[in-house]
């Protein structure tokens, strides 16, 4: 694995799921002491709780974990008891989109590339600024389970990645009030990045299910033509909506808009989701030259585009929103799942060519 060049640092997590929990939780202890003020701060402003009341919320969760991912419930007791908090404080983290984005959504402009033998997926993470400085980069070697590298918030087990096997997932919230059985959408991200295979990843969303929407980009560097395949799920706890490629790309923000979903649920979108997807369609269908070669550095162009601003992909500080929902890129990602390269840029992709690399054996 390559040395990042980036000031966020990678974490290197070996052993059990309780192992590796624990190191997380002792290397990461201040910054997971902050993630919780932060989303106590959030679960008040997006639904009027506390943090003792979203508590109590993710004590339902535990039950449906336990059915469809109980190991990884020994990870987040490895993190409370290394963090020094209490179990249910991590399941609270990592129950958050449960708790909170059933009300409010945040950002995210995610897409999949396939191209000259390449399977590239790639995104923005928005969310609020006070969340920036608790973004971590997990990379896990876990007993018998795939080498993966997960891009998300301390504290909490999964979020955007890839594996060894050449599995990677983004990820988009959606704004619904629909709430199910299912795991949890961190939990279910964790277990797409377990998967050894394409199969196996998606039978996460087919099978196990996912709590509340949201949207899952899985793609994987081996499909039946050896180049790679990709398909946009549009999660939910019954059947999930899915996007099949166009020309090899699809591209996703924070709406639902695949075609004959089996189990259709109502979504509530911000006004910035449908002009951010036009942009990426416009940017990847349109003006993408088709022969091109393709690196990081010509896809987190993409990511970094303004047109459109404040609604722009690239999403930066706007005072007219409401404080509660100001929402900021905080980091981007770009992975070549065929060579298994992670390149990360933490905060705006436009401010900095300063990137985070990892490629994993």
């Amino acid at each position: 694995m390559t040395r990042p060049s980036s000031p966020l640092v990678v974490t290197e997590l070996t052993g059990s799921h309780h192992e590796v929990g624990a190191e997380h939780g002792r290397i990461h202890r201040h910054l997971i002491e902050r993630s919780i003020a932060v989303y106590g701060q959030l679960f008040h402003d997006f639904v009027g709780i506390r943090w003792e009341e979203a508590r109590d919320r993710a004590c339902h969760f535990e039950a449906q974990i336990a059915l469809g991912f109980p190991a990884i419930l020994e990870e987040m007791n490895g993190i409370a008891w290394g963090a020094g908090v209490d179990f249910i404080d991590i399941l609270t983290l990592n129950c958050r989109s449960e708790i909170a984005l059933t009300q409010a959504n945040g950002g995210c402009s995610a897409f999949s590339l396939q191209r000259h033998g390449q399977q590239w997926l790639a995104q923005n993470w928005d969310w609020r600024h006070d969340q920036l400085d608790n973004v971590v980069a997990l990379h896990i070697r876990g007993d018998g389970r795939p080498e993966l590298v997960s891009i998300g918030e301390a504290g909490m087990v999964g979020k955007i990645g890839m594996n060894a096997c050449g599995v990677g997932v983004c990820l988009n919230a959606i704004r619904s009030q629909t709430c199910g059985a299912g795991l949890p959408i961190h939990i279910a991200l964790r277990k797409i990045l377990e998967s050894p295979d394409y199969d196996s990843a998606l039978a996460v969303a087919t099978h196990d299910r996912v709590c509340s929407p949201a949207h899952f980009l899985l793609a994987s560097a081996q499909g039946d033509n050896e180049e790679g395949q990709a398909v946009g799920l549009e999660v939910q706890s019954g059947e999930p909506g899915r996007i099949s490629p166009r020309d090899g790309i699809v591209t996703h923000t924070n709406h639902l808009y695949a075609d004959n979903t089996p189990c259709p649920v109502q979504d509530f979108p911000r006004i910035d989701s449908h002009p951010r997807l036009c942009r990426l369609d416009a940017l990847l269908h349109d003006e993408l030259v088709p022969d091109a070669r393709l690196d990081e550095a010509s896809l987190f162009d993409i990511l970094s585009d303004h047109q459109g601003a404040p609604l722009s992909i690239c999403r930066h500080f706007n005072p007219d929103q409401p404080a509660e929902e100001r929402m900021e890129t905080l980091f981007s990602v770009v992975m070549n799942l065929s060579e298994r390269r992670l390149t990360l840029r933490h905060g705006k992709p436009c401010e900095s060519d300063d990137s985070l690399r990892l490629t994993l054996s």
